[in-house]
């Protein structure tokens, strides 16, 4: 399930990134997207391409890793997300959610850390 207002855009210093098209209200699913599972071991070998910027740590003991389906790998990462997501590991999906409104043309983004207002550093951001 993936929102029709929905767009994907350049940012300025981010690369792409979604927006939306529409006034997006406080708590609405954006976005419900199957992940493919794969054991740790490949982790290794994902990180020395591209695709190590959209791989997700996977499974309650994060002893597996993912790749997010639909738009989710273009969210851009903000220390005060206006979306926050949640991961079924049964289901094997990742689901987006709106933590606050979001106006037409802003830009959806989601904490890296996995809670939606974690200061933590992320990688990128780590000295």
């Amino acid at each position: 399930m993936l929102k029709p207002y929905l767009f994907v855009q350049v940012t300025d210093g981010k690369g792409r990134g979604v927006f939306t098209r529409e006034r997006i209200p406080a708590n609405t699913v954006i976005e419900l997207s199957p992940v493919i599972v794969m054991p740790i071991s490949n982790r290794e070998q994902l990180d020395k391409t591209l695709l190590h910027d959209y791989i997700f740590e996977w499974g309650k003991d994060k002893d597996q890793c993912c790749m997010a389906l639909g738009l989710i790998p273009i969210y851009n990462h903000s220390y005060k997300s206006n979306c926050e997501y949640f991961m079924d590991y049964e289901d094997e999906s990742i689901m987006v959610k709106a933590v606050r409104v979001i106006e037409n043309g802003e830009e959806l983004t989601i904490n890296y850390n996995g809670d939606w207002n974690d200061g933590k550093l992320v990688w990128f951001d780590v000295k």
